[in-house]
């Protein structure tokens, strides 16, 4: 009750201090390039339940259709303003309204596309699934986006059987050492 008390304090101000920077995130992305400046994506949450997760577009119209649910660093899906976005990690903002809705915590295992519950043993699936999934999680502040799958799935697991409020606080801390380049690895 706490953490999600402290979910949608968090996710009020947050949406109320930076309006600024999601207004400006969202022209930029709209004279970037065609298409929505939001990407609602489908992602799986707690208890295995499908919702729909909002993000800065930060790749080219229908890019889903042109290839994989994974992007390379190399991606030319990826737009000029979806390269800054998303080394920035603006792109996630606006999940801060999955937050408000109840389909997301602040911290939490990343949600996973309903392709990625082939990675995972039944057991290890069930056990991710019975939390929320997070804007940012273990891996993320561990990690970034350098993980390799099996760090991924191992720091999630790791963050399912051990989460408590110290540690979230502890994520959210390394996540924003990692966002601003003091983060190691």
């Amino acid at each position: 009750m706490i953490k999600r008390l402290l979910d949608i304090g968090v996710a009020v101000i947050a949406l109320l201090l930076l309006s600024p920077l999601l207004l400006a995130t969202a022209l930029a992305v709209a004279l970037d390039s065609d298409g929505p400046v939001l990407l609602r994506q489908t992602r799986i949450g707690r208890q295995g339940r499908a919702f729909g997760m909002y993000k800065f577009r930060s790749m080219v119209k229908d890019a889903a259709r042109i290839g994989p649910y994974y992007t390379t660093a190399d991606d030319p899906r990826i737009t000029r303003v979806g390269r800054f976005i998303r080394r920035s990690s603006l792109d996630e903002l606006p999940q801060l309204i999955n937050v408000l809705r109840g389909d997301m915590s602040l911290v939490g295992p990343r949600p996973d596309v309903p392709a990625q519950k082939s990675l995972y043993t039944e057991a290890d699936w069930a056990l991710r699934c019975s939390v929320r999934p997070g804007i940012t999680g273990l891996a993320q502040a561990l990690y970034r986006s350098q993980a390799v799958g099996q760090q991924r799935l191992e720091a999630d697991l790791r963050y399912v059987r051990e989460h408590n409020l110290w540690l979230d606080l502890k994520i959210i801390l390394m996540t924003l050492q990692r966002l601003h380049g003091r983060g190691s690895n």
